[in-house]
């Protein structure tokens, strides 16, 4: 089965691990993975579509009519199109995102790519970045894909979320322990 070491459970993860291996045997991983987000951000910007995808109180016939009509207006076919066709006639579209995003998981575990979590106080610069993606990427050993969030509450520094490991190196947290220390103290 596609989640070899990662694991991906639940409805998504079956789902997502069943597109994965029809994907990589027509060799079409990242054709599929680009429809996919493609729909992802249609429902993420359209409040009816997320609607449709998620509230039970549409039938499996009416959510494929919808979604057909979305997936061609959108121009996405061929594997990721009668994938979403099929999850809502099986009246599995509430997992949708969560299946595109346990996908792109094993896209990513399959290119050895390693998905980083970094967490600043305000938006870096383009050079500050880098040498982020540098010094993850030499700790990781291989591609990585960096998702960067603002966290004004961390006040200053960097948190770092590297598979199961963090370094947590922000200003807020330093403080924390500044002021555990001085307890312990008086």
């Amino acid at each position: 089965m596609a989640q070899g070491g990662t694991i991906i459970a639940g409805v998504a993860g079956r789902y997502a691990s069943a597109l994965f291996d029809l994907a990589k045997e027509a060799g079409s991983l990242d054709a599929v993975e680009g429809d996919l987000k493609r729909f992802d951000a249609l429902v993420a910007g359209s409040p009816d579509l997320a609607r449709l995808v998620t509230s039970p109180a549409f039938s499996a016939e009416e959510q494929e009519r919808g979604v057909a009509a979305v997936l061609a207006k959108a121009g996405i076919g061929g594997l990721a199109a009668n994938f979403i066709r099929l999850v809502a006639s099986k009246r599995r579209l509430f997992a949708v995102r969560d299946m595109v995003r346990a996908y792109s998981a094993l896209v990513a575990r399959e290119k050895g790519i390693v998905h980083a979590e970094v967490t600043l106080a305000e938006e870096p610069s383009q050079k500050a970045l880098d040498e982020i993606k540098a010094a993850v990427k030499a700790v990781a050993g291989g591609e990585i894909a960096l998702d960067v969030k603002i966290d004004p509450a961390i006040l200053g520094g960097l948190i770092v979320k590297l598979g199961s490991r963090m370094v947590d190196a922000s200003l807020r947290y330093k403080l924390n322990s500044i002021r555990f220390a001085m307890k312990e103290v008086g």
